[in-house]
């Protein structure tokens, strides 16, 4: 009998690791291990009360369960340019420059199709993303990695871009607050960002989602002069909202850029459920400066503090300035990379963090904690790493 075979593009990635090493902590769990996870962005506080009532009123509706238009409600749709004209000063047309997503990674793969052939180049932030990366090596497109070091605030080397830079590459992704350093968004970058955009048409794509979390400017590509012209923004609920699985983003950008990845999105997907995106709206437009203060900063900074903590007791050392939901820390040089402390701190302390390496080879000497913990939680961590196991 011949032998199904797959398709080429599965050997170009591997597993995401997060799927592949959930199953191993699933395992030591299923032991009584209790594995406590500093690992996943996935916040563990609930969406508004305001926002979970909409749904299960919105969902009574005998009419709510068909199909939906790919390009979202109109009710979504205008809060979204709603949110942005409030938070970000950023003035959107919900017509025709705001795209309903479900989630941001979708994002990623739907403006892919619409602006790269097969055999381009996107360039890809190192470390970055890793699904900026595996999206397009699926799609037959070449990533060329630009770096980002700690001496440069993890910003962008806009000489080295200038030599990346050729007549194939289509897309530069990027993402501030950044993912997994925590390095804050600059004006002065993203300007920059645009100008560079301008000069080789390229376009830039900003991925947003973490504005809200530590920081108290919320900063926007899109508010620079003429980012429009060659930028577009996504955004997400997950992180700002607690929404992680409501898989509720956006893109904005210029109205022929939409349009664009429309006509991908609607050959792929059928819209979200109504009711979900009625909820989405209220949350968008009704959640409270206060109720932000609090989810997205008070409860993360105490939370950041005990990270902090557990970063020291493993002898890791960490950017005071950074912001986001996640910590980074440069690991002791004793160690051959972030992986042979990561698998220590599994195996003997039960607490699972990050290793560096998966978002790229600028990682290898870093480690990440995710603030999506309780407290407690995070309090026991630290105990165990500094009374279970030597690490200095």
């Amino acid at each position: 009998m011949k032998q199904i075979q797959p398709a080429d593009r599965i050997g170009r990635v591997e597993e995401y690791y997060f799927s592949r090493k959930l199953r191993e902590v699933a395992r030591m769990n299923a032991e009584g291990k209790d594995v406590i996870s500093l690992a996943i962005g996935s916040p563990d506080m609930p969406p508004s009360d305001l926002t979970v009532r909409t749904l299960c009123a919105e969902a009574q509706h005998p009419d709510a369960h068909g199909y939906q238009p790919t390009r979202g409600t109109a009710e979504l749709r205008a809060a979204m340019a709603g949110f942005y004209a409030r938070h970000y000063g950023v003035t959107l047309d919900a017509d025709s420059e705001v795209l309903p997503l479900i989630g941001s990674k979708e994002g990623i793969l739907h403006v892919t199709l619409a602006f790269v052939n097969p055999g381009d180049t996107v360039l890809v932030p190192d470390p970055g993303y890793p699904t900026y990366t595996s999206l397009s090596q699926l799609l037959g497109v070449r990533v060329v990695k630009y770096n980002l070091r700690a001496e440069n605030g993890w910003q962008p080397d806009f000489d080295e871009l200038e030599r990346l830079a050729d007549d194939r590459t289509r897309i530069l992704w990027t993402n501030y607050p950044h993912m997994p350093t925590g390095a804050p968004p600059r004006r002065d970058t993203y300007e920059r960002l645009v100008r560079f955009a301008e000069a080789h048409g390229i376009l830039v794509a900003n991925d947003n989602p973490y504005s809200f979390i530590l920081t108290r400017e919320r900063l926007s590509l899109l508010q620079v002069p003429g980012a429009r012209r060659c930028c577009i923004e996504l955004n997400s609920l997950s992180k700002s909202h607690n929404m992680p699985g409501w898989r509720v983003g956006l893109l904005a950008g210029s109205a022929e850029h939409v349009a664009w990845v429309l006509r991908v999105k609607s050959n792929i997907d059928s819209g979200t459920f109504r009711p979900l995106q009625l909820a989405a709206a209220e949350a968008l437009t009704r959640n409270t400066d206060d109720w932000h203060a609090e989810h997205n900063y008070t409860i993360y900074a105490r939370r950041r503090a005990l990270a902090q903590q557990v970063m020291e007791a493993l002898g890791c050392v960490c950017d005071p300035q950074s912001v986001g939901m996640f910590l980074w820390g440069r690991i002791p040089d004793r160690y051959a990379d972030a992986e042979e402390l990561t698998e220590r701190v599994l195996h003997e302390a039960r607490v699972f963090l990050t290793p560096g390496f998966i978002f790229g080879e600028n990682g290898r000497r870093y480690v990440r904690i995710s603030l999506c913990a309780p407290e407690e939680r995070l309090q026991l961590a630290l105990e165990r790493i500094r009374t279970q196991t030597i690490w200095t």
